[in-house]
């Protein structure tokens, strides 16, 4: 078996999220790569306690929605994120947490995740919003 071929067993297909169909009719799959992407979205969107059957998954950013926007909320946020993806995701090494708190996000956080896949060593990041829902009435 070659290199390439170990790589891509280690990190797996998975089924598209959200599920759709393939031309053929099937489940879509995700390659690898966005397998891992669409997993730190998952584990970014889900609040600890949501899931009946492993209520611990999830990530603890979302208790920070109603916080000061100051240095230590940052801080909270950076160590949530890091935290969550170290627990729920062990494709990848996190590399760097950057928490955008500047004015204007319509009552959001934003946040980069800076990451490397293990098996191939290519770097990555995503950006992942966290709004706080009616934050336009407020």
């Amino acid at each position: 078996m070659s290199n390439t071929t170990d790589r891509q067993a280690f990190l797996g297909r998975g089924i598209g999220f959200p599920l759709r169909l393939d031309p053929r009719g099937g489940l879509a799959l995700t390659s690898p790569e966005q397998d891992i992407a669409e997993s730190i979205r998952i584990i970014l969107s889900t609040r600890p306690g949501e899931r009946v059957m492993r209520p611990e998954f999830g990530c603890r950013a979302h208790d920070l929605l109603f916080a000061p926007r100051n240095a230590q909320t940052e801080a909270l946020m950076q160590q949530y994120v890091a935290e969550a993806l170290a627990m729920w995701e062990p494709r990848i090494d996190v590399l760097a947490v950057n928490v955008s708190m500047e004015d204007g996000l319509d009552g959001g956080l934003y946040v980069e995740v800076e990451y490397q896949i293990k098996a191939t060593h290519d770097e990555r990041s995503i950006v992942y919003p966290f709004f706080i829902e009616g934050a336009e009435d407020w």
